[in-house]
């Protein structure tokens, strides 16, 4: 099945899902349902979304907007991927995860599969996913310019999240929020924080690319925040990659690997300035769809598998040691080794 038929299928899948949709929340469901039409277009040229298949097509339609839900990815063949409305749904559900990912660009269960599968791959193990979504504080951000500037602009997004919040309120089904919780940041990071705040959530590596870098970081620094002692047990054996925009994450999370496309100025500007490329992918721009054209698809699994074979994780007195491109790893990690 082709990206474009992909597509297809999940906006028609979608389509069918609107009614209900509307029914729950008339004014969100006008308001953003054709922009999250656009973000699965999106998702279609910046994701494989080919891994994903036709007996999954359904039920991603319905979820593919949830801010926040979590969906598993098992590996190719390996059965279907599944969902989950809440970060206690999923934990309660005792999901075995090697991987907790998070996709950017048009934010999207669509995109989220099938990135999520592709590190599912790389792995052999399943991955988990927290849909980004796309609310109403991420049109106004993108109004205003956040699409393009995530990385400086951001904040913009929890300015409007109160306004989001409130149209929530209408909402009729369980996905109404917490009438005595006030709105801090957006679901997705708080479902994030959810997760990793919880001894019970199985993974160590944790994937983002693009925009979901950002949710990564803003989630790890609100537990480094508010749980000091669980941050300093993740961040003793977390392992972090991130692909198409290095973000800064807290200091105690040392073994990081930001993998960034060798021609991907769309990442470029979303990054900061002060983050260097620990692996640079060649002939490679913003889109993990292996399809994009002349081949500049960053191939996910492949990628992911080389990062983790090539960067391994050092003892304190290795672990500020920054590895400046791919090329340089094998004799970094001889000197490394050499050193102990």
């Amino acid at each position: 099945m082709s990206s474009f038929a992909t597509l297809s299928a999940v906006q028609l899948g979608r389509f069918g899902a609107l009614p209900e949709k509307f029914v729950d929340n008339p004014f969100r469901s006008a308001v953003l349902d054709p922009l999250q039409r656009r973000n699965a277009a999106l998702d279609a040229v910046f994701y494989d979304v080919d891994a994903v298949t036709v007996d999954e097509i359904p039920n991603l339609s319905f979820w593919l907007a949830r801010e926040g839900a979590i969906l598993v990815a098992p590996p190719t063949g390996e059965g279907l991927i599944r969902f989950h409305l809440s970060a206690e749904d999923f934990l309660a559900a005792g999901e075995d995860v090697g991987a907790l990912t998070v996709a950017g660009v048009g934010g999207t269960a669509l995109g989220a599969a099938g990135f999520a599968r592709n590190v599912a791959d790389a792995i052999g193990r399943p991955a988990a996913a927290v849909i980004s979504g796309y609310g109403l504080s991420d049109a106004l951000t993108e109004a205003l310019g956040g699409f393009f500037w995530f990385g400086a602009l951001n904040s913009i997004r929890h300015f409007f999240e109160p306004l989001d919040e409130a149209t929530k309120r209408f909402t009729r089904s369980e996905e109404r929020p917490d009438e005595n919780e006030p709105a801090r940041t957006s679901r997705d990071t708080e479902t994030l924080i959810a997760l990793l705040a919880d001894e019970r959530f199985p993974a160590d590596l944790l994937v983002g690319h693009s925009k979901g870098n950002l949710v990564l970081s803003e989630a790890l620094y609100a537990l480094a925040a508010e749980n000091p002692m669980r941050t300093a047990r993740l961040a003793s054996t977390a392992r972090i990659v991130t692909i198409g925009a290095m973000i800064g994450m807290p200091p105690p999370y040392q073994n990081v690997i930001d993998v960034m496309g060798a021609l991907d100025w769309f990442g470029a500007l979303n990054s900061r300035p002060d983050v260097n490329a620990d692996y640079v992918v060649p002939n490679a721009w913003h889109s993990t769809n292996p399809d994009f054209p002349f081949g500049m698809g960053i191939k996910v699994a492949q990628v992911l598998r080389e990062a983790l074979e090539r960067f391994t994780r050092r003892p304190t007195a290795q672990s500020n040691m920054r590895l400046v491109s791919a090329l340089d790893a094998p004799q970094l990690l001889t000197a490394a080794l050499r050193a102990e």
